[in-house]
């Protein structure tokens, strides 16, 4: 509570006028009371004194997840497929909205969970590849007018080619050697894209984006295509629903191919997978362009919705976030990595009112975590069970 004052009092103490402790000091004796009273309650759980309750709820939600699990997993993506699709028409604009930057960061979170969950790889530049997707679309939507769907795979292209040019150069070193790399580059992506300005405009960034479009049957004269613009927020919506469902279909269906069970040997132990025969260095890159396609996918769809993308939104703290989600869900999840962008993008925009302690709170929550549950809120089920044998 002491460290916890001191962190407090430059946050809130600190005036224009001079140094002030009454704020500060009113905002902690809660916090402190607060955490006295969940530490008494602790340490009662601890020696039974809540036996009586705690024992028929146990039990309780232990018959209900058992019920839970007995349901077909078809019936549970039906029904969560069947609420997603309902959303726009159950919330307003604001919560759409939301919804929408949670998919964005699903997609990302995704595609490095492939890089760090399945193959073991700390990746800090991630967001460069994201970059390079927005930027792909921006300069192939105002330069040459072509469509988003075909600037699309195009821009997954181009990040993969870029994680490919710095993949062949750094997948033979490990742990902090690799992230460091990989930080450095995308510090020289945004550096790129800020000072170039004869082709992505510097700082001003880039504008009047398309939005998606697509082409709808008309019967008012005949039976004819027209062209219609998406750019209403149900639109937009369904569109990056679409992409998060290819995107994890996608991610599932590496997992459990031989490849994915490659990516897993090198995580657990590069040199035993080496000398089993898998050849690592390009099963690693393989890895890296693969995680960086869907990067660049993201990146297309969020220059078409902004309709602006500008260096500022590619910078090393948007890494740090895509990486938080992955290991705050759970490395290797799918399920895990949706739960994380959930926590991490929505549930601030919940607590708006508290914008001032967001960041410490977030803070807090996340060395939690760490100390009482590192392997994530919904690991994968072949980690849980490794590490209930172990």
């Amino acid at each position: 509570m002491i460290w916890l004052f001191v962190l407090l009092w430059p946050l809130i103490g600190i005036k224009p006028e001079g140094l002030e402790v009454a704020a500060t000091f009113s905002l902690w004796w809660k916090i402190a009371l607060g955490c006295s009273f969940i530490l008494v309650i602790y340490q009662l759980n601890s020696i039974g004194a809540f036996k009586f309750f705690t024992k028929p709820a146990g039990a309780a939600v232990g018959g209900v997840g058992k019920a839970a699990s007995a349901m077909p997993a078809t019936i549970w993506v039906l029904a969560i497929m069947a609420f997603a699709i309902a959303y726009p028409h159950l919330f307003g604009r604001y919560a759409q909205d939301v919804a929408i930057n949670c998919m964005i960061y699903v997609c990302l979170g995704l595609g490095l969970n492939v890089v760090v969950g399945l193959a073991g790889m700390l990746d800090l530049g991630y967001i460069a590849f994201y970059g390079l997707g927005a930027y792909t679309y921006a300069l192939l939507s105002v330069s040459y007018n072509i469509s988003f769907w075909i600037c699309l795979p195009l821009s997954a292209a181009v990040a993969g080619l870029g994680a490919c040019i710095i993949g062949y150069c750094s997948m033979r070193m490990r742990g902090d050697y690799l992230a460091i790399v990989t930080l450095g580059f995308a510090e020289i992506v945004r550096m790129v894209l800020n000072n170039w300005m004869s082709l992505t405009n510097g700082p001003n960034g880039i504008t009047a984006i398309k939005a998606p479009g697509m082409y709808w049957p008309d019967f008012a004269n005949g039976f004819t295509f027209e062209h219609i613009w998406l750019k209403k927020l149900t639109f937009v919506y369904y569109v990056v629903l679409a992409l998060v469902v290819f995107t994890i279909i996608a991610v599932y269906r590496l997992n459990h191919s031989r490849i994915g069970r490659a990516w897993e040997a090198i995580r657990e132990d590069e040199t035993a997978a080496e000398v089993m025969g898998i050849p690592t260095f390009y099963t690693k890159l393989l890895a890296y362009c693969t995680g960086a396609c869907f990067g660049g996918m993201a990146g297309a769809f969020y220059a078409a919705r902004m309709r602006f993308v500008s260096p500022e939104s590619f910078t090393f703290l948007e890494s740090a976030m895509v990486l938080s989600m992955v290991v705050l869900g759970g490395m290797g999840s799918i399920p895990g990595v949706i739960l994380g962008a959930l926590a991490l993008i929505a549930l601030p925009e919940i607590f708006r009112d508290f914008e001032l302690y967001r960041m410490l709170v977030f803070g807090g929550v996340m060395t939690l975590m760490m100390l009482f549950r590192p392997q994530g809120l919904l690991p994968p089920k072949r980690r849980m069970k490794a590490d209930k044998k172990d």
